[in-house]
């Protein structure tokens, strides 16, 4: 198949899944065009099968801000038509979804051009419910030829919301388990925990729907009964209330920001519990990135994360904000050594087993197969 892919090329759930996608699908001898303003990030090598085609930006006067979802629309014509691709993968609903629909009607009397629409989150949950966006996001969802969801939250939000009548199927995010897997303790931890100390690890862009001080707080919690650190990954609007907060409770010397890292293999290997106490997850890949790694994952009891996180297996969910109890599941795990080496094994075994990239392109190419088909 000629597949062409669009996602936001920066740091964010989607556009990772967006573009590990693509790279599987070349690596299973389809022809992949990735469509976007900038490279994606995970594309940082030459891969067989795999082309970036660049939106470029014009400015003229008249127009006070860029016209992107034009732009886009425009280039999208240009590749489907020249590359005679079979199908859009659009990634996130706005703009793309509405730039893919435009494309399909611009380029419809030369090809029947598919549209294949897959929802992560905020598209649907928060920025689709500005009331001068849901029109028209609920319009480009029921316009694509098929809709995917990386959850059945998800689909179950995009349902409610948008009373959309058009057949959602339910793909979850992937992982691949030969990068992300167990490799021991590293020398990354022994300068982090010097002193044998266990450690935490959360990763986000620092959002305020990530309630990332809520990992802050419960480190306070749990150095009370075990000496421990805490390794933040990331960055975002929330880093300097969360730098304050360390000052305020005395944790500088127990926390470490890392900022934005590529490395996160070996970051999550250095670590012994995964948190993630977001108020709001569709999905939660970094968590899934964590249980491949073998690492027991505390997490809020929102969105798609129960769908992941199998409670009291291979880690624990709580209430959003209820830091106590998220800091005692952490005290039970790191206290009990053969409950933790349990947990650890079942989060690896339900990552490799459930979310494994083998178990999940397959059937984004059967989905591709049955709208091609329709």
């Amino acid at each position: 198949m000629k597949i062409g892919i669009t996602c936001y090329p920066t740091y964010g759930g989607s556009g990772v899944i967006a573009t590990e996608l693509g790279k599987e699908l070349a690596l299973r001898g389809h022809e992949v065009h990735f469509i976007s303003y900038a490279l994606p990030f995970r594309l940082s090598s030459y891969i067989e099968n795999i082309v970036f085609h660049e939106v470029e930006m014009s400015s003229y006067p008249l127009f006070e801000f860029p016209l992107y979802s034009l732009a886009l629309a425009s280039k999208m014509v240009e590749v489907a038509d020249f590359e005679d691709l079979d199908l859009l993968h659009v990634h996130y609903a706005i703009p793309h979804a509405t730039s893919a629909f435009l494309a399909k009607q611009m380029i419809k009397s030369k090809k029947d051009l598919k549209i294949i629409t897959t929802l992560h989150g905020t598209d649907i949950t928060l920025v689709g419910l500005e009331p001068s966006f849901l029109p028209l996001v609920k319009f480009s969802i029921e316009q694509s030829d098929g809709v995917t969801t990386v959850s059945r939250f998800l689909k179950e939000k995009t349902i409610t919301n948008y009373s959309c009548e058009i057949p959602i199927d339910v793909i979850p995010n992937f992982i691949d388990s030969d990068l992300y897997k167990p490799d021991g303790k590293t020398t990354f931890r022994e300068n982090i925990a010097p002193n044998g100390e266990k450690v935490l690890v959360h990763t986000s862009n620092f959002r305020p729907v990530k309630r990332v001080p809520d990992t802050i707080k419960i480190l306070k919690k749990v150095i009370e009964y075990i000496p421990t650190k805490l390794i933040l990954v990331g960055d975002g609007p929330d880093r300097s209330e969360c730098e304050r907060l360390c000052r305020q409770l005395d944790l500088c010397d127990q926390v470490k920001f890392l900022g934005k890292q590529e490395g996160l293999v070996e970051i999550l290997n250095s670590a012994d519990l995964f948190l993630i106490p977001s108020q709001s997850e569709s999905f939660g890949l970094a968590a899934l990135e964590a249980m491949a790694c073998g690492l027991p994952v505390i997490s809020s009891s929102v969105g798609g994360l129960p769908e992941l996180i199998s409670h009291n297996e291979t880690g624990f969910i709580a209430e959003i904000g209820d830091v106590d109890r998220m800091a005692k599941y952490v005290v039970d795990l790191l206290n009990n050594d053969k409950k933790y080496k349990l947990f650890s094994k079942n989060a690896r075994d339900r990552a490799v087993n459930k979310f494994d990239k083998s178990k999940i392109i397959p059937i984004y190419e059967k989905h591709y197969q049955t709208i091609l088909n329709s």
